[in-house]
């Protein structure tokens, strides 16, 4: 994981291999967030070196710590709340396959570009038989509107960027090698934005998600 700049825009690239969230994924994430938000940035841009973005939950540590799936979760879900609120402008740019939690991570940014001709998003939960969490339903129901939310959620679909972009999950596609850069293009005309007052804004959007997904 490596965090850089463009201008003023803060860009972490998450590496170049499936990019699974375990603990210490999880810790650095949260340790560069500090970064972004202690210092001068003026919006972050999170991407990936690779074919995927982020397959989400680290499935290999969950069955070797199956005692620690409580915390585990609860965990993720804390990530998850953090970024929805996070008091800079953001954007998800999606090289690759976004998978489960790892797309549910690309929707708590404010905005997402997808490349137009590879690479997946998707909630497979209902092929593998694991239920959203409350909170992590919330999250998703909040960002996208009730038809996406039923074409996502319920039929374990793999979207393409262009059909993505068609039903709203990502608001822009850009060619191979461009994802990055259009996403930072799209936080540039936000340079500027107070962030006591964006931070509350987003907090007051996304009061009932944020609760659902840290006492959850």
């Amino acid at each position: 994981m490596n965090l850089g700049y463009d201008g003023k825009i803060a860009v972490l690239d998450l590496g170049d291999d499936e990019n699974r969230f375990s603990p210490d994924f999880l810790d650095e994430f949260d340790a560069h967030l500090d970064e972004v938000v202690g210092g001068s940035a003026q919006g972050l841009v999170t991407t990936a070196a690779g074919k995927f973005y982020t397959n989400g939950l680290d499935l290999d540590w969950l069955m070797a710590h199956g005692d620690q799936t409580p915390w585990y979760v609860n965990r993720v879900q804390v990530l998850l709340a953090r970024m929805l609120a996070l008091p800079v402008p953001t954007a998800a740019a999606l090289p690759g396959h976004a998978f489960g939690a790892g797309a549910m991570l690309a929707l708590a940014h404010d905005f997402r570009v997808m490349r137009a001709d590879r690479g997946f998003f998707c909630f497979p939960e209902v092929d593998i038989r694991i239920p959203f969490t409350p909170g992590m339903a919330a999250l998703i129901q909040a960002k996208l509107t009730p038809q996406a939310a039923v074409a996502s959620m319920t039929t374990g679909r793999r979207f393409g960027g262009r059909d993505a972009e068609a039903i709203g999950i990502v608001d822009a596609t850009a060619p191979e090698g461009a994802v990055a850069a259009a996403a930072v293009g799209m936080l540039k005309p936000l340079d500027g934005k107070d962030r006591g007052t964006l931070g509350a804004i987003k907090n007051t959007m996304f009061a009932q998600v944020v609760a659902t997904l840290t006492n959850s």
